[in-house]
């Protein structure tokens, strides 16, 4: 069955499902179509719920009494491919070279998902049942925020009644060991736009006269952040939890070379402040990060111009139980505050998750991954980075584990992402072992 696996994946990853771009709407329904007649094919019912923009697969097999109900969460759009020139082949072409398929969406996110279903054929084709109640569900907008998924549920909970949510989505520990994730932060984005005088002026003829857009920005987000890496908004920290003792024993059980981090990213220290442990920064505490800053010349040599106008990008890694309403809220006062004439421009968010170690699951799941990736998984409170399991969590009610398959430089969101195919075939062992497990 090794190959017919391959091949899936191989077809699933020609689709250029980038949600971001209106030109691949067809392509994204395309995606959608061929995995409803894959989840078919395998002997699952499977449908196509359209959505505000792009549409939800989910596909179920025969619900029966006293079973474990899992769902199987993934996504099939992708991100775009810029810097297109960078890669070494053609993005949606995929290429096998030294034991990994470079594509986009190999494993962000069609790799992983794929890994699931072909755990699921394996096990219809030789047992035809699964030891569980099965729902799995696709969504195509998990690249632009999933701005229609929470909506979607609250309006399905009855196709969505399940007892708990697994995602495999981004990478394994940096150190390589399996891991199982017990929750994600949130993320809430913004942009704030300065302007000054109707046009570009003269830097000479009216520099001290005008006022310069990019230094208000600079004074502006100067008061948000101070020298110690301290966020300073107003109420900023209010929501953040402390760790349960349960959170900081897994968190100290982390593998980390912190110096060989630096290394490899030529940096000599790391952002402040500075006591904060490695996997603490990214499981406890939320950030602010100033994505892109644009206004002005950037061309080869000077321009002695005074510019019109600029804006900044932002984002902020939010953590239990901070919410994106809550912190987009004191982001503006703040903004209202210091700069009053500077427009504040929400953006999408997701707010965070997070289940409790002490999940009944949990030594399921880990003796799941033990038999599926041949190694005791190692378990993380949270991930740094953002899915939509605050749906499972906060809407359904119920638990949600993230158990990664991809390899640590996977390169998603960048030129040449990549995945190691002993890596795909052992997400097929995992999927297949949680199916097994839970049904006992």
């Amino acid at each position: 069955m090794a190959s017919t696996h391959l091949e899936d994946l191989l077809t699933t990853l020609r689709f250029r499902s980038i949600s971001t771009d209106s030109r691949f709407t067809s392509e994204v329904f395309a995606n959608a179509q061929w995995l409803s007649s894959r989840l078919s094919h395998s002997g699952l019912r499977a449908e196509i719920h359209p959505t505000a923009r792009h549409p939800v697969v989910v596909a179920r097999n025969v619900h029966r009494p006293n079973r474990p109900t899992v769902m199987i969460y993934g996504h099939y759009d992708v991100q775009p491919v810029d810097p297109v020139e960078q890669w070494q082949s053609d993005p949606f072409e995929p290429r096998i070279e030294n034991g990994r398929i470079y594509a986009r969406g190999s494993t962000d996110n069609k790799g992983q998902h794929m890994a699931h279903l072909c755990g699921i054929s394996d096990t219809l084709q030789a047992h035809g049942d699964l030891p569980v109640n099965l729902v799995f569900l696709l969504e195509g907008e998990e690249e632009i925020g999933s701005p229609n998924i929470a909506a979607f549920v609250r309006e399905h909970r009855e196709l969505l009644d399940v007892d708990l949510v697994i995602t495999a989505d981004g990478p394994t520990h940096v150190s390589g060991q399996a891991a199982i994730e017990f929750g994600v932060r949130g993320v809430a984005s913004f942009e704030l736009h300065a302007r000054g005088a109707n046009q570009d002026l003269h830097s000479g003829n009216w520099g001290g006269v005008a006022p310069n857009p990019i230094w208000t920005l600079v004074q502006l987000l100067a008061t948000m952040k101070n020298a110690r890496g301290e966020i300073t908004i107003d109420g900023f920290y209010d929501s953040v939890q402390p760790p349960t003792e349960l959170e900081r024993e897994a968190l100290a059980n982390l593998p980390v070379d912190v110096e060989q981090v630096l290394s490899d990213l030529d940096l000599v220290a790391m952002d402040g402040p500075p006591e904060r442990g490695f996997y603490e920064r990214l499981s406890l505490w939320p950030t602010l990060t100033i994505n892109g800053f644009h206004g002005g010349y950037g061309g080869p040599g000077s321009k002695t111009v005074l510019p019109h106008e600029a804006f900044v990008k932002c984002d902020i890694r939010l953590v239990v139980a901070q919410t994106v309403d809550e912190i987009l809220g004191k982001v503006k006062a703040h903004v209202q505050r210091y700069a009053p004439d500077v427009p504040f421009v929400a953006q999408q968010g997701m707010d965070p998750s997070k289940t409790p170690l002490d999940s009944p699951f949990a030594p399921i799941l880990r003796r799941s991954v033990t038999l599926g990736q041949g190694e005791e998984p190692l378990i993380m409170p949270a991930m740094g980075g953002s899915l939509p399991e605050y749906v499972w969590t906060k809407i359904l009610g119920v638990p949600a584990f993230v158990i990664p398959y991809a390899n640590p430089d996977e390169a998603n969101h960048a030129p040449n992402e990549n995945l190691e195919l002993e890596r795909f075939y052992k997400g097929i062992k995992t999927g297949a072992a949680i199916m097994a497990q839970l049904g006992e």
